[in-house]
Order: structure tokens, then C-alpha cells, then sequence
């Protein structure tokens, strides 16, 4: 079987790290062939990498005359769709770092390539490899909780300093991020929200607060109230600015709650349907009894390195992806409703105008400070 030929663009961290996981020979039928980065990463692969690793500054030569059958782009957020297009135009198979893109408009537009060509194409979600989290949603896909309620996610164990802002000039910027802990910590849990409850939001009233423990131009601290299409409702908060940081994870169904938190799993589950005990029960003050057990988690959470060998396995096996690159657009469009909600200081009802949100980020970038 000969090896797929992946090339990496950008040669930031993210890409320096997949660099060496390919060139080490720990991500199985793959071989690393090009590079694509900056004149001043040219020492940096020259010393880490062979020479049969070519190495390119122009992003165009990368894509026509690499010979390379699959990327990974690893460039900042605004560039993501539009050079995964430029793969797809070119024969290639992608995977994508999170998040998908910083505005819906082009990443539809990357979707849509994507089907057309036919080739693999995935996200970067690395934590959906989390047995935890696969648990969990096996767990509420297979209906042992019931109809979803509520669900309320407090994540704020995202803590940056001031320094960690202050290490690059595009960080926390509108111009070079699109987006604060939203967009480039949170976007994470975000998917695993959707991913493991399958909830489709269909309203969204949000509070981003701006430089709030932070000297940046976006958001550190956020307050979510979202509604779903089969009538639940839903709490997000996240900060970068809160220490120690809180993850916790609760689900609430027909048939009890789910919390995760801590790397455990606990499952209060009632011993009658809430909605069969209240249709039913006659004694005035009472609730539905339950028990309560810690669901063992079995397996490694592999991370990126897993989520590039079941991306290389589908290229040649034709695995399941466990990361489909479409759906990283579900994610970022409850992300783009939560920044305008706020903007706008109003509830709005999804999907919002892409349009809008556009041009209402096109405001925001041209006052930033990068």
C-alpha cells in the first residue's frame, strides 16, 4: 500500500506539532512531503524536518507542484476556507484546524466545494476522541436519558494572562482572530454540546463582555441563554478570566440528569419517566426517587494525533470520520448568533442573516487595532 503524501500549511505551533507526528512515523499510511510557511520557518523545518520534506513559501506553488494528496491546514481563522477551497480545486483531501472559518458566509461556500469534490475532508475537533464524551453521547443518542430538557455548560477553566494575550499582536483581535475565548477556546465545548445532545438551537439571547479582565479588543467573559427546536433550553458560560476555572456539564432529561465533570461521568437516572410520575402521582409534595451511578469511562482519549489517523484511515479504508469537516459550520454558526445577540443586545431567532453578520464583523475589524 503506498503511503498518502500530506503536506502542512502554516508552521505555528498547531503545525509544528503535526509536522513532527507525521515526520516521526506515529500517523499509520502517511508520509509528509511539503511544507508551506514563512520565509523565517524555513531554518525551523531545515533543522527538524529531511530533506525530502520540500518547503514552500508560496501558498499557490504549494498547492500545484507539492504533488501532495492531502493537507492540513494550520493557519489562522479567517484564511480556513478559503484555502481548503483551494485544496478541494486542486484534487486534495483536507483537515481542517478548528474552528471551520469566522463567519458562515464562506464556510457554506467551503461545504459546498467540499461535496463536489468527493474527497475527505475533516475538522480538527479533537476532543470528540474523549471516551468521555463519546460515552455521553452514546448515552443520550441511545435514548436512556429521555427527551432533553435543560442543558448548562460552565466552562471557565479556559485562564490566560495578560502575557499569554500579549505574545502576538493578532491575538484577542477582531482582525486577526475574528473572535475572543468564543471563538478560539470555547468553539471546542461548543461542538461537543451539539454533538453528543444532537439539540438544534433555535434562539439565541447572549452576553459578551469585551476586554472584561483583559486589556483586548474582544470578548474574555461570555453569558449564553439558548433555546432548542424540541422546546429545551440551555445555559453557556465561559471566561478566560476566572481562576481555578470551572468545566462542568449537565444534561437534563425525561429520565433523570447527566454530569460531567472532573473526567467522570454520573448519571442520576429516575426509576419513572418525571413526565409518568407527574401525570400520575396524587400525594401533593413529592418527586420522582432515583439512583445514582458513576459510569465507568473505558479507553484514551487520543486527541489530534487521532483525529489525523481516522482522517488518513477514511482517505485509504474509507473509515467513519469522527470529525466530518461539514460540520464544523453548526458550531460556529451558534457562535456568530451569540456575538451579534450581544452586539445587537436582543434575542434573535436562528439561523441568523449571514449577510448581516458580515457586515457587522466588517465594522468590528476595521476599528481593530490589528
Amino acid at each position: 500500500m503506498s503511503l498518502v503524501k500530506v503536506g502542512i500549511i502554516g508552521v505555528g505551533n498547531k503545525g509544528k506539532s503535526y509536522a513532527f507526528q507525521l515526520y516521526k512515523g506515529l500517523v499509520k499510511n502517511a508520509v509528509l512531503t511539503a511544507v508551506c510557511g514563512r520565509e523565517k520557518q524555513k531554518n525551523w523545518v531545515k533543522e527538524n524536518l529531511t530533506d525530502k520534506v520540500q518547503f514552500y513559501q508560496d501558498e499557490n506553488a504549494f498547492f500545484v507542484e507539492s504533488g501532495i494528496e492531502a493537507v492540513i491546514i494550520a493557519t489562522p481563522h479567517y484564511s480556513h476556507p478559503d484555502l481548503a477551497k483551494k485544496a478541494f480545486t486542486n484534487g486534495m483531501h483536507v483537515l481542517l484546524e478548528k474552528p471551520a472559518g469566522v463567519y458562515s458566509k464562506n464556510v457554506i461556500e467551503m461545504n459546498e466545494m467540499s461535496t463536489k469534490s468527493g474527497k475527505v475532508f475533516a475538522i480538527m475537533h479533537n476532543q470528540r476522541t474523549n471516551p468521555l464524551y463519546q460515552k455521553l453521547r452514546h448515552l443520550i443518542q441511545s435514548g436512556e436519558l429521555g427527551e432533553i430538557k435543560r442543558i448548562n455548560w460552565t466552562i471557565t477553566d479556559w485562564y490566560r494572562s495578560q502575557s499569554y494575550y500579549d505574545l502576538n499582536t493578532w491575538r484577542a483581535t477582531w482582525a486577526g482572530e475574528g473572535g475572543g475565548v468564543l471563538l478560539n477556546q470555547a468553539s471546542h465545548q461548543l461542538d461537543l454540546l451539539l454533538w453528543t445532545t444532537g439539540l438544534i438551537p433555535k434562539r439565541v439571547h447572549a452576553f459578551c463582555h469585551i476586554g472584561k479582565y483583559h486589556e483586548i479588543e474582544v470578548e474574555d467573559d461570555v453569558t449564553a441563554y439558548i433555546e432548542f427546536e424540541n422546546g429545551a433550553t440551555g445555559v453557556f458560560i465561559t471566561s478566560t478570566g476566572e481562576a481555578p476555572g470551572t468545566n462542568r456539564f449537565e444534561i437534563a432529561g425525561d429520565h433523570g440528569k447527566v454530569v460531567v465533570e472532573d473526567q467522570s461521568l454520573t448519571f442520576f437516572r429516575l426509576t419513572q419517566s418525571e413526565r409518568e410520575f407527574n401525570a400520575m402521582f396524587k400525594g401533593g409534595f413529592g418527586a420522582p426517587t432515583y439512583t445514582q451511578t458513576d459510569i465507568q469511562i473505558k479507553g484514551e482519549e487520543l486527541g489530534h494525533l487521532g483525529i489525523i489517523q481516522n482522517w488518513i484511515n477514511a482517505i485509504v479504508d474509507k473509515y467513519v470520520l469522527i470529525a466530518p469537516g461539514e460540520e464544523g459550520i453548526k458550531s460556529l454558526e451558534l457562535i456568530n448568533s451569540i456575538y451579534l445577540s450581544s452586539w445587537l443586545n436582543k434575542t434573535l431567532e436562528l439561523p441568523i442573516n449571514e449577510d448581516f453578520y458580515f457586515n457587522k464583523l466588517m465594522e468590528k475589524m476595521g476599528k481593530s487595532t490589528f
